[in-house]
């Protein structure tokens, strides 16, 4: 196809002084998502990528493939609380997915009730549930609402039985659930009341956020104010009440750091909470709340286990002032211990074993009891179960085929599938899931997973989809994404990388991928590239790089840094702006993994590699579609439109650099199925067009 004419980017003359240093900015104006100019850039540029993508040859069979899956059933994992049995599900005609409840497990098997339907609250299907629990009592249900993909979230309370709403209404909610008191009649939530606009398109950083009390039937002004820190700005605090309800356990970080402090307040038999008080006082490592046994309170940590352990914190003496008495109760492995929650008389446990999941139960007193029949190479995506509960329930997905839900006999052990809704797959032909082993600059040796059609030759070079993240402690494993198994389905082969940076082998790995360490991700990144065509799997021709959110970023620099690697490049929703990222939303908060653009000695590691300020004039780079949402209020869209403005100025070779803007959508949570099936279709027949996939042959 022939290079579509770009609309003109307008440069501006903003150049801002940078520890010394003229940095020019001349996109600066397509910042502000709400200007005219801003948005007849955004129409004209999805004017000529709307064009250009409707006329991809493959294009009709990416999205026959794509819409089938997405219009096929599917369910969450199940949880119970007080007698109620809880699940997502959607039946294949919804954009978003309904909630459901029921009495008994046959009941649920059935289909259950539904409860909420987001269709109720915005036809468009742009309404999504971000959140929901069930009061102790079992009488509600809270329930968050989010817009065109928004973080932000509003929060409502439903009675169960009659399915009517109380007047509650919470609002400027982010990155919380709610958590119900044991009186049934208040709940916690994180907040920031200070914001004035909750729009998805709003890309003002935010302020100090504030944990707050909500009782029943008062207006939100009136809630009380449980954790407020104006002196430290940048800290969130995580609650997370107890199932007995003796005590609320606070998790203290600073942004998305891997380090938090611990403290809890006694919840009083009236509901009234005692003081604050410290049961971890520094934030040395990161301690993540497993469950409790009255005063016994555990923690996961890596705290002297670089692949984690579990602790337990007796409270018993706290309020008194003694200090708190610690001892282990599940010794770190050679697997990483990657979640642990109280269920029945002991633990659930999934450990990470070369990037792939498996289960135990565990003994009280931590004793391995069994391994759960899950198969493999696999991903626990999600376990529900409760101290003194007879079950279970775990979800399992591989990359080609989605969750599929078990019920576990705490008792004995025993796996059996629920038959809620059969698992979705684009891939109708038998499949190979190989683990290969790529060697970066450093020595370190990069594992990653290589997917293909059992019917596809082994020894021939074909159009292969090389996926990354490495970031933010994020382990990327075995999981099934819509767009992968139709890639595979296709005769293209699906490789997927373990970087630095995740969190796949531990804490020390995660940390060789952060702050002036990042560069170790993108060398991991293109040394997987370039094993896979040094062992033939693939040619550079023939090979599309994709990544989204962090992974948007990690596409970004190996592209600017590695023009020459491949043929495509698919960065999503991606940091690409490296020196301005803290300004807007939540940005602020990946000053842990990447640094401070405000601090000498950190910018001029961000500068080295930010993808916007790398671009070269005259380079021919890859066939790029940059892929955004105009309401993405966690990786703001300004990040894309600025790079493909420039990304467009500098490419001097025939490959089209396209941006793709959806509107009314967010950072990809809460996306509607619709909107998923065209995006995808785009996405996969972009790359095909570039590598030379050709669907069907």
């Amino acid at each position: 196809m022939a290079t579509p004419g770009y609309p003109h980017s307008e440069r501006d003359d903003v150049v801002e002084l940078r520890h010394g240093t003229p940095v020019p900015d001349p996109y600066r104006w397509l910042e502000d998502p709400d200007s005219p100019r801003t948005r007849a850039w955004v129409a004209a540029q999805n004017r000529v990528s709307g064009e250009y993508l409707a006329g991809l040859e493959h294009r009709p069979w990416f999205a026959s493939v794509v819409g089938a899956v997405l219009g096929a059933p599917r369910t969450g994992v199940p949880w119970r609380r007080a007698g109620r049995y809880v699940v997502t599900r959607n039946d294949g005609t919804q954009d978003q997915d309904s909630v459901h409840v029921a009495d008994t497990l046959a009941e649920l098997v059935a289909g259950g009730r539904t409860l909420v339907d987001p269709a109720e609250l915005g036809p468009d299907g742009t309404v999504s549930i971000s959140g929901v629990g069930i009061s102790p009592d079992g009488r509600w249900l809270s329930y968050g609402t989010s817009e065109a993909g928004s973080d932000w979230t509003t929060w409502r309370v439903r009675d169960i039985d009659t399915g009517a709403d109380a007047p509650d209404r919470v609002v400027r909610s982010k990155f919380c659930t709610a958590q119900w008191f044991p009186d049934s009649g208040s709940f916690l939530y994180w907040a920031y009341p200070e914001h004035e606009r909750t729009s998805g398109d709003d890309a003002t950083a935010l302020g100090t956020g504030t944990l707050l009390r909500h009782r029943l039937g008062t207006d939100q002004s009136e809630d009380e104010v449980v954790y407020h820190e104006p002196a430290a700005p940048r800290e969130r605090a995580t609650a997370e009440i107890t199932e007995d309800g003796r005590w609320l356990v606070l998790t203290i970080a600073e942004g998305t750091a891997r380090r938090n402090r611990v403290a809890v307040h006694r919840i009083g038999a009236d509901g009234t909470l005692g003081p604050r008080l410290d049961v971890v006082p520094e934030p040395d490592a990161i301690y993540e709340p497993a469950g409790s046994d009255g005063d016994l309170l555990y923690l996961r940590t890596y705290q002297g286990a670089q692949r984690y352990r579990l602790v337990v914190a007796d409270l018993a003496g706290l309020p008194a002032g003694q200090p708190v008495q610690w001892r282990e109760v599940v010794p770190e492995r050679a697997a990483v211990l990657s979640g642990i929650r109280r269920a029945g008389d002991g633990f659930l446990a999934s450990y990470l074993d070369d990037a792939s999941h498996r289960a135990y139960r565990l003994a009280a007193d931590g004793t391995e009891l069994g391994e759960l029949a899950l198969g493999g190479p696999v991903s626990v995506v999600d376990m529900s179960g409760h101290a003194g509960d007879p079950e279970a329930f775990v979800g399992v997905a591989s990359f080609v085929q989605d969750t599929r839900c078990y019920r576990v006999d705490l008792a004995t052990g025993e796996v059996e599938p629920l038959p809620l809704a059969e698992p979705r797959s684009a891939v109708t032909s038998p499949t190979v899931t190989e683990r290969r082993h790529a060697t970066s600059p450093d020595g370190t040796v990069v594992p990653y997973f290589l997917v293909r059609r059992a019917d596809r030759p082994a020894g021939t070079p074909l159009p292969t989809l090389l996926y990354g993240y490495g970031g933010f402690n994020q382990p990327i494993t075995p999981v099934f994404k819509v767009a992968w198994p139709a890639w595979v389905e296709a005769g293209g082969v699906l490789a997927v990388a373990n970087l630095r940076g995740g969190g796949e082998f531990g804490h020390a790995w995660y940390e060789a991928g952060t702050r002036e360490r990042k560069q170790n991700v993108f060398d991991d990144f293109a040394a997987v590239a370039g094993h896979l065509v040094d062992t033939g799997v693939t040619t550079g021709r023939q090979l599309a790089l994709h990544g989204r959110s962090n992974g948007g970023l990690l596409v970004g620099a190996v592209m600017t840094q590695r023009p020459e690697l491949a043929a495509v490049a698919l960065p999503m929703v991606g940091v690409l702006d490296m020196l301005r990222f803290h300004k807007f939303t939540i940005g602020w908060a990946w000053i842990s993994d990447f640094g401070d653009p405000e601090v000498a000695e950190d910018y001029a590691i961000l500068r080295a590699y930010s993808p916007l300020h790398n671009l070269r004039e005259g380079t021919r780079y890859p066939a790029t579609l940059v892929l955004t949402g105009d309401h993405d209020d966690r990786v703001v869209p300004a990040h894309s439109h600025k790079f493909t403005a420039e990304l467009q100025r500098a490419q001097a070779g025939p490959a089209p650099v396209l941006a793709r803007i959806e509107t009314a959508t967010g950072h990809g949570v809460g996306k509607p199925a619709s909107m998923l099936a065209a995006e995808f279709a785009d996405m996969l027949a972009f790359a095909a067009q570039h590598t030379g996939l050709l669907p069907g042959k």
